[in-house]
């Protein structure tokens, strides 16, 4: 898609992953419910996120049914992997090099997450090859 991607602020993501989670149409109180243990929310709030979702374009909101069910319009690993290569580029000058380099010395990330890291792309590799 070429439109560039609108952010989500980190409540209007944690909305977005229970709406990606549950693979099928939910209603507010369904994501007020799932949210309990992260957000102190009010429904009122939930809804004004959810309104802006819409405006935004990441949600669609049916009301035929009585009860109003949100559904997502942008597919999760869309938005990811939008989101990943925006970061990648405004914060490690778009190498994930820089990146890497930048966590593991500043002990963010650890030598069994070097080597996780290095067998998943031993892995990618090896199926860019046999594909």
């Amino acid at each position: 898609m070429g439109n560039v991607q609108k952010k989500l602020g980190e409540a209007e993501l944690e909305i977005m992953q229970v709406i990606w989670d549950s693979k099928s149409p939910v209603p507010s109180n369904y994501i007020l419910k799932e949210l309990k243990g992260r957000r102190k929310w009010q429904l009122s709030t939930l809804m004004t996120s959810l309104t802006r979702l819409a405006d935004k374009g990441f949600v669609s909101c049916d009301r035929s049914t009585g009860s109003n069910l949100y559904t997502s319009l942008i597919p999760e690993n869309e938005y990811k992997a939008g989101a990943s290569k925006h970061f990648l580029e405004k914060l490690h000058n778009n190498s994930l090099q820089n990146m890497i380099a930048t966590l593991y010395s500043n002990k963010a990330i650890k030598n069994s997450d070097v080597e996780e890291l290095r067998n998943f792309l031993d892995e990618l590799e090896e199926e860019w090859e046999d594909g």
